[in-house]
């Protein structure tokens, strides 16, 4: 990995900058209380914020992430202080404030950053709730989020009619490429900040190159893996925020990260990508 800093890209509304590699905790920190297996998600968060990232996204739906996040960071230094996101996935206005107020507590966070509405559940009682929150410096930022492409229309819409809403989460990767045309371009013109999830698709992208050997030409890149070529292909979106691949595996963390550093592809490279991937 190159010793300059993660590449960092401003959040619209405020201008606060992120670091574009951030982690998700789906599946991966859905765990018990076992050493044996925190070690290594213990390992995965040191190596994130060693390495300058600081978004880690959680949610109530991922059974017990939230918890195993927040003991995990409660055990590790103090600096630098992560970006703690997290989501609402329930009906109604006090079941809603419970749950974030449940999750802050199992994150160990006094405030929490980001604060999202998961696949858009009873979306317009939480958004009124979340505004409340955020003008009474509970949580820092508003986020609405979809995983599938299905959704994308509503995102637009919703993105597009309601005001002060700071980020949309959804899936985008180069095999999903719809949200470049349906979702991303209602986003640069009403300044919210991008949330990439599944930028791996859970590991299929792995499967339809395994064997294969890694073009020459994505040096120019600063690239040395698929991994970093997925990642790096939706990081030269200049619309996306951060990228946040889900992983337990510490090598996989790293492999991750060195996506975060060095040159992106251009237009023409992120092109040849396109190429490449759809050629099979």
């Amino acid at each position: 990995m190159p010793a300059a800093a993660m590449l960092t890209r401003q959040i619209p509304s405020t201008g606060e900058a992120i670091p574009v590699i951030g982690l998700g905790t789906w599946r991966a920190f859905d765990v018990g209380a076992d050493e044996r297996v925190r070690r290594p998600l213990r390992e995965v968060l040191r190596l994130l914020l060693d390495a300058g990232g600081r978004i880690i996204d959680s949610s109530p739906m991922y059974g017990c992430a939230e918890a195993v996040t927040g003991d995990l960071l409660a055990e590790l230094p103090g600096e630098p202080r992560p970006f703690l996101a997290t989501k609402i996935w329930t009906t109604g206005r006090e079941r809603g404030v419970e749950q974030m107020r449940r999750s802050a507590q199992l994150l160990r966070a006094e405030v929490i950053d980001l604060m999202q509405i998961h696949n858009l559940v009873d979306w317009r009682t939480h958004l009124a709730s979340l505004r409340r929150l955020k003008d009474e410096g509970h949580i820092r930022y508003i986020g609405i989020t979809h995983y599938t492409t299905g959704a994308h229309p509503e995102l637009a819409r919703i993105l597009a009619s309601e005001p002060a809403i700071d980020f949309v989460q959804l899936g985008y990767s180069l095999a999903t490429r719809a949200a470049e045309t349906e979702v991303l371009p209602v986003v640069a013109s009403h300044g919210v900040a991008v949330i990439a999830n599944q930028p791996l698709e859970r590991g299929d992208l792995f499967r339809r190159v395994c064997g294969r050997p890694l073009p020459d030409w994505v040096s120019d890149f600063d690239c040395a893996s698929w991994a970093q070529l997925f990642l790096k292909y939706v990081l030269a979106e200049p619309t996306v925020t951060c990228v946040i691949p889900a992983t337990g595996n510490p090598e996989h963390m790293k492999d991750d990260l060195a996506a975060g550093f060095g040159r992106l592809p251009d237009a023409r490279q992120r092109q040849q990508i396109r190429e490449l991937w759809d050629a099979g």
